[in-house]
């Protein structure tokens, strides 16, 4: 492995800090390096592996595909993302689906589409558009420029300043603060259902209500970053739907892709009526038929799987296990979160708790410098927790 990382170091840019490991393979929930020593893989490249490695249905599929088509551009249909989604469609309840390649790339589509929704309803109102966004502190929504300007964090933007402009941010969970930010320019609110860099921070549902009053009252769309906690994640196949409180616009990836990089933006008829038409948005990669055949099975295999199901019978026994290492060690100083995105809240950085993890073979992820994270695959089940537990509480004790 030391080879392949020297000539990586030498190679690529150093945007990340990454572990000294270099993968080859994985089957199941478990990942093996290339000197074969075997990881159980908790964090599933941050929530997006959700049927764990090398699902056959899924590899076949994807497999027919790449003998059939890869790629024919947006200026013609494809079969596999008509089908796409119609089923992305019937899980979210949306009405219009715009399929892209992350989910950054999705933030920024439903960011353009609440800005021509109030060019469309209003034009220039006093010689500047209502084109103002909400977005909360401690978000995460991506670094390209625009997802960089509604993430509420400033260690991310202050370097790439000036960014799009018109956002302002309120804190998740307040709703006094978001009302202090609304004026008659503000277009969107954006918030993620459930924080993930941020903390693992579960919106309630009281908040998600009276933000969704005040976005009916004022004729603002209520976008909902679901790239984290969506496709099951939590229990119910996007996060938003625990609440009953749905969005105008919804952005998605990670999961629903199983690894293929794709994601998409949806929308109700009411806000894509007003917003994005002909000439207005476009990707040349986004809903080409490799990525959509991997949305498709994928939404085929969580029917036919219960994977639903799944997580809420599984979920509550990862809580409780993680329950006890709350009572146990005094470091350690809450559990939060929903269904299979859960966070331990510590006293001191996780960083040293994450290497001696991998170490003992677990690959687990922080979010921020004092949280570890729990986003397994969605398939795990009670052995998988329990020797998950083995292994962090070796690492906690030494």
């Amino acid at each position: 492995m030391e080879k392949y990382i020297t000539q990586a170091e030498k190679d690529l840019l150093h945007t990340y800090n990454r572990y000294p490991i270099v993968f080859e393979k994985g089957e199941g929930v478990y990942l093996y390096d290339k000197e074969g020593k075997k990881y159980l893989d908790f964090f599933a490249g941050i929530a997006v592996s959700a049927l764990g490695y090398h699902y056959q249905d899924f590899d076949e599929a994807l497999k027919e595909q790449i003998d059939k088509l890869l790629h024919i551009s947006n200026y013609f249909y494809n079969e596999p993302a008509i089908k796409a989604a119609e089923k992305l469609k019937k899980a979210s309840g949306m009405d219009r689906v715009f399929f892209t390649n992350s989910g950054a790339e999705a933030i920024e589509g439903a960011l353009k589409a609440a800005r021509k929704y109030a060019y469309t309803r209003d034009g220039y109102a006093n010689g500047s558009m209502a084109g103002e966004i909400i977005a909360m502190n401690h978000s995460f929504h991506g670094r390209t420029m625009g997802a960089l300007s509604v993430t509420g964090n400033p260690h991310y933007r202050e370097a790439f300043e000036p960014l799009i402009g018109n956002v302002r941010f309120a804190e998740l969970n307040d709703f006094d603060s978001v009302k202090r930010q609304v004026s008659d320019k503000t277009c969107g609110i954006l918030l993620e259902t459930v924080q993930g860099e941020g903390g693992v921070y579960p919106a309630e549902k009281e908040f998600l209500e009276q933000v969704r009053r005040l976005c009916d009252e004022k004729d603002i769309l209520l976008i909902l970053d679901e790239i984290q906690c969506g496709m099951g994640r939590t229990g119910r196949m996007f996060a938003w739907q625990h609440y009953g409180v749905k969005p105008d616009i919804m952005a998605c990836a990670k999961g629903i892709g199983g690894g293929v990089p794709v994601g998409a933006f949806l929308m109700t008829e009411k806000a894509a009526e007003k917003s994005l038409a002909a000439g207005d948005h476009g990707t040349t990669y986004g809903g080409n038929p490799f990525a959509c055949q991997a949305i498709s099975k994928m939404l085929d295999l969580f029917e036919e799987n219960d994977i639903i199901r799944h997580v809420q019978k599984i979920a509550p026994y990862l809580e409780k296990r993680l329950d006890e290492l709350v009572a146990e060690f005094d470091i350690i100083l809450e559990r939060r979160g929903l269904g299979l995105m859960q966070g331990l809240v510590c006293s001191v950085p996780v960083g040293d708790i994450i290497g001696k993890c991998l170490e003992k073979g677990l690959v687990l992820i922080n979010a921020g410098s004092n949280i570890l994270r729990f986003v397994p695959p969605l398939v795990i089940t009670k052995e998988h927790v329990d020797e998950m537990m083995e292994i962090l509480r070796e690492a906690l004790r030494n």
